[in-house]
This record gives structure tokens, sequence and C-alpha cells, in this order.
């Protein structure tokens, strides 16, 4: 009897995730990025415009922990996949994330100068952690599943619209926050790439916004038609 709780638990995790759930995801996400600026500035004296290597380093490595366990817990069959194959699967994901986030910088107009490397190298493991790491911990490396929620935009429950969403408001908001590099104002903080990090942190934290305000939404639809 005590396993099959165990098992209907394990299914009501890995299966859906109420508002209130989301809610709390994105507060702890939300709290340990303002924990790596606060780490930043008040223990190393640094910021985005003044050391943003180190600063990206900070916010990434902080970040990470806290979105493989939490999205670990969400990972999707979880009788088929333990909560430790998920956090492997996300060390993985962040690593494979970064790779293409950094390629796709590069392709676009970022600079690879030598004084940029480390800049690109963080940056690129920080929008994993937005993009990547929660679809890797949650889904895997089933593509089809990948390309449902990705390409085809179909998420199929809240956790994957919690997936989905941020991770397009980064990659968004890091395009938009990219606009003012090449005007002529000559502010510190038109250099690549402290202008596209707070775009994609903007551009992320507005996605978690937007995805649990659907998330409402289609609980409330769902409400009305079984009415």
């Amino acid at each position: 009897m005590k396993e099959a709780k165990k098992k209907k638990l394990e299914t009501s995790i890995g299966g859906s995730i109420s508002a209130l759930g989301a809610s709390f995801v994105y507060s702890m996400t939300g709290l340990f990025l303002a924990v790596g600026f606060w780490v930043a500035r008040n223990k190393f004296s640094v910021d985005l415009v003044s050391d943003p290597s180190w600063t990206l380093f900070l916010l990434w490595s902080i970040e990470f922990p806290v979105v493989v366990i939490i999205y670990s817990f969400l990972r999707k069959d979880p009788q088929k996949c333990s909560c430790s194959k998920a956090v492997g699967r996300s060390i993985l994901g962040l690593i494979s994330g970064a790779f293409m986030n950094a390629l796709g910088a590069i392709a676009l107009g970022a600079p690879i100068g030598a004084q940029y490397i480390p800049k690109t190298i963080h940056w690129s493991f920080l929008m994993s952690v937005f993009t990547f790491v929660p679809a890797t911990a949650v889904l895997g490396a089933s593509l089809t599943d990948w390309h449902r929620v990705f390409a085809s935009m179909k998420p199929s429950g809240n956790i994957e619209y919690m997936i989905l969403v941020p991770a397009y408001g980064a990659v968004v908001g890091g395009w938009f926050g990219a606009w003012p590099m090449p005007l002529d104002w000559e502010r510190p903080w038109q250099e690549w790439p402290i202008c596209v990090c707070y775009g994609a942190i903007g551009g992320y934290i507005l996605g978690q916004i937007l995805s649990l305000c659907l998330i409402l939404f289609l609980r409330k639809d769902k409400n009305l038609k079984v009415a």
C-alpha cells in the first residue's frame, strides 16, 4: 500500500503542477537570481558593467543548482527516470546548451576577440540555465517532445508551459537587449554581453509571468468546459 501511495505521488509530481506550485518555482528561481547579484555586489564588489565575466559566473553557478533540483522533481515519467538521472542529464544539457548558445551568439555577430571569450562562455552558460536545463531535466533527450514543445510550440500541461515560455522570453529578451550595442552612445553597458544579459534576464522573468498567466487562464478555461 505504501508503494502504491509513493507511485501515485511520483506520478502527480511528474505529471502536472498547480498555479501555486508554478508560483513557488518562479519565486525560488527569481530569489536565487537576486542572490547571485547580491553576492556579486556585496561580496566581490562587481557587477555586469565592471566585471561581466565574474558576475555572469556567479549568476549561473548559483542559479543552476536551484533550477536543476526543482525541475528534476518535475521530470517526465518519474517511475522510469530517477531524480539522479534527471540531474545527470541536466548537467549535460547545461554544457550542450552553452555550446549552442555560444554558436548562435557568434553567428549573430557577437565579438570573438580573446577579451570577449570568457564573457561569451559565461553568458552562454547563463542562457543555457534559462533555456536548455529545465527542458533536459523534464523531457530528457526525447526529440519528439523537444520538437513538439519548442518547434511546434504545442506544450502539453503546465510544466511544459513553464519550460517553453520563459525560454523563449530569455531568447527574445536577449535579442531586444542587443539593439543598443551598435549605437554610438558610448555607454559602458553597451559592451557585449552586458545589455544582452539584462535583456535576457528581463525576458526570462516576463516569460515566467506570462506562463503563470497562461496556466491560470487554462485552468479557468478547463473549469468552464467542465461546467
